[in-house]
């Protein structure tokens, strides 16, 4: 294939960021990057991209290196596709409808954990907002911090949420569910037995989160590849703020907290695993969390990958928040069919089993 320009690519990119009035730094790594490249002869471009030494160039890095190294290969970088399938669109109405098409919310906290109100409380606001179901995921044993469930514990619970859905509105139903501590070497931190009872499992990393690139990602492909989980949390565990605005009191228990960076794992061998192994890629509503970035929710859409946009919610007002990941995924043009909270309980709660 005839190889494409990278530098007009790079800047045709920086230009679409701009326009849609995204993070300064974003635009500035992309002009910066095409600023390199300009610098070297072209030959020499071509060399270090079959090298794979890109990131070697001062202004260039592991994003940036790919659409280059795409560009050369005579490719539309998938980075520039996905603003492009986005350009002109109306936003606000992508949102609208994506937030339209939601029908429940797999990752929210009680009073079991480290939430600021009732199982009951959480599920009356949910019926307010629209929702027909609600999956209760309250932590796991280990995260002591945030008051885990112990399997006696979690088991008690399951007995409150049968009693409580026999006398909610008639078409809600709250779901059973953890969000589950994925462990050092990546096993998933309950009961076997109570995994396999519970409809949606969530797992996420809230420890060792500056882990090195290579035990990270070990870390997250043994959880994967796990049956009984489901859904990835909030992958890289990123804070871009101290805390939501304008949260306070119980409902904020556990969110108090400093920003945070990314932790660092192989995105692409993460999201190729999520797609093989039918496991959702959480879009976490929080404010401050914003997780994943929305670089990494374009690259798990080309991977294939099938998504949750859940609220974390701690508190009942919280859970109105999927607007904000909703505009999130429909700026990565994130499709309604691939996101498996807009389908009814009895398909979610079939396909969730069906990887156990």
């Amino acid at each position: 294939m005839t190889a494409r320009d990278p530098i007009a690519d790079l800047r045709r990119i920086a230009f679409l960021l701009e326009r849609a009035n995204e993070a300064t730094y974003r635009v500035r790594a992309f002009r910066s990057a095409a600023k390199a490249v300009a610098a070297l002869p072209s030959a020499e471009v071509a060399e270090l991209a079959r090298a794979g030494k890109l990131t070697k160039l001062s202004g260039v890095g592991e994003v940036t290196a790919r659409c280059v190294a795409e560009s050369l290969a005579g490719e539309e970088p998938v980075y520039l596709r996905r603003l492009a399938a986005t350009e002109g669109a109306d936003l606000d109405a992508e949102a609208t409808a994506l937030r339209t098409a939601l029908r429940g919310d797999c990752h929210t906290h009680s009073d079991w954990s480290d939430g600021g109100s009732s199982i009951e409380e959480m599920a009356l606001a949910a019926v307010e907002l629209g929702h027909e179901y609600l999956v209760i995921t309250d932590h796991s044993p280990r995260l002591k911090v945030a008051q885990g469930l112990t399997a006696d514990r979690l088991r008690r619970q399951l007995d409150q949420v049968a009693s409580l859905n026999e006398a909610l509105p008639e078409g809600f139903r709250i779901l059973t569910g953890v969000e589950v501590d994925i462990l050092a070497d990546g096993s998933l931190d309950q009961d076997e037995e109570l995994l396999a009872r519970l409809d949606v499992v969530v797992g996420s990393v809230h420890s060792g989160l500056s882990d090195e690139r290579g035990r990270m990602t070990h870390r997250m492909l043994a959880a994967i590849a796990n049956p009984h989980l489901d859904i990835l949390g909030h992958c890289t565990g990123r804070m871009v703020s101290s805390r939501p605005a304008g949260v306070t009191g119980p409902g904020d228990r556990g969110h108090r907290r400093r920003t945070r960076g990314e932790s660092d794992f192989d995105a692409d061998a993460v999201f190729a695993a999520c797609a093989e192994h039918g496991v959702a890629v959480e879009v976490n509503s929080r404010p401050e969390r914003q997780d994943p970035p929305k670089r990494l929710i374009r690259r798990a859409l080309e991977a294939g990958c099938q998504f949750a946009i859940n609220t974390d919610a701690h508190a009942p007002g919280q859970l109105d928040w999927q607007r904000f990941g909703c505009e999130r995924a429909a700026r990565c043009g994130v499709p309604a069919d691939r996101v498996v909270n807009t389908w009814p309980a009895e398909r979610l709660v079939v396909w969730a089993g069906s990887r156990s």
